[in-house]
């Protein structure tokens, strides 16, 4: 397939991928490549091969396609594997034809983010595997790189976990510093909670974020959808999902690792927000290598 497939499983829309590469090319080559220019005949045409050089999972084709396709409209791209495919090393991921310019200025940016998303699609991976088997749903944050988020988040789905809100405009979320600021304003929690859920549309999620288990009942009385336990131990997750007994879903954050993210989802939670998925996954190793033809 090329990069006027059928968009896939994963894909995040189109023009804000274009968007994203046009910012990335513009970067990169703002008045153009210096170094391919000079040396590289305008004929030139070349064939690249992207391998991977790592076990992991692949994410951001139509980040790479685009990449080449806005570096030169010449170039075809051939994505050889689906978003979500697991990759070992060797495995052949896309094939790069056209002018050899187009292919050396849109490389790098190709690479950045196809490297950047199959690396967070691989984390996020680990994460689901991690937990298979419980009834617990792995998903992101807004912990993203700026910018990113859209690519970064569609990468998620890719690695099989699930996204949490995109943006502040998605849903309706009290953390601390919210109910640290209505509490100066002389509202209790569950006050809080009812008087925003005046405000909003009947349609709108309303999730609340707790650090003590004293402060469920009011949360609940209060109306919220969700209840996001923050940095909860083990024995007080364990109590708090007996204390909600299904009257919300009940979400655990903070201190989830590889090495803590199965027992958290033993305690009963449904959801376990991980920030680590795009904060802190490492770049996959992705190599391009060109023969001219």
């Amino acid at each position: 397939m090329t990069d006027a497939r059928t968009p896939g499983e994963f894909d995040p829309p189109r023009p804000a991928v274009e968007a994203i590469v046009d910012l990335a090319l513009a970067e990169d080559a703002p008045w153009g490549d210096l170094s391919s220019e000079a040396s590289i005949p305008a004929s030139a045409t070349a064939t690249a091969r992207l391998s991977s050089r790592v076990d992991g999972v692949l994410a951001g084709g139509l980040a790479l396609a685009t990449a080449f396709r806005r570096a030169d409209a010449g170039i075809e791209v051939q994505l050889l594997l689906p978003d979500g495919a697991p990759l070992t090393p060797g495995a052949e991921v896309a094939v790069v034809r056209g002018p050899a310019r187009g292919i050396l200025t849109g490389e790098r940016v190709a690479l950045n983010l196809a490297q950047r998303l199959s690396g967070v699609a691989t984390l996020t991976r680990a994460y689901v595997d991690a937990v298979a088997g419980t009834p617990a749903r792995i998903v992101d944050t807004r912990k993203t790189t700026p910018g990113l988020r859209v690519l970064e988040k569609a990468a998620v789905r890719a690695g099989g976990a699930h996204n949490h809100r995109h943006s502040l405009s998605d849903a309706v979320m009290l953390k601390d510093n919210h109910l640290a600021v209505l509490a100066a304003e002389g509202l209790g929690i569950a006050e809080a909670i009812r008087t925003v859920r005046s405000r909003i549309p009947h349609t709108t999620t309303l999730e609340v974020e707790v650090d003590r288990v004293d402060q469920i009942e009011a949360v609940l009385d209060g109306g919220a959808d969700i209840v996001l336990l923050d940095n909860f131990a083990l024995a007080d997750l364990v109590a708090a999902v007996a204390l909600i007994d299904g009257r919300a879903l009940v979400e655990a954050s903070g201190g989830v690792s590889l090495d803590t993210v199965r027992a958290i989802a033993e305690t009963g939670v449904d959801i376990i927000s991980v920030g680590a998925l795009t904060h802190s996954a490492p770049a996959l190793d992705l190599g391009l290598d060109i023969s001219v033809r």
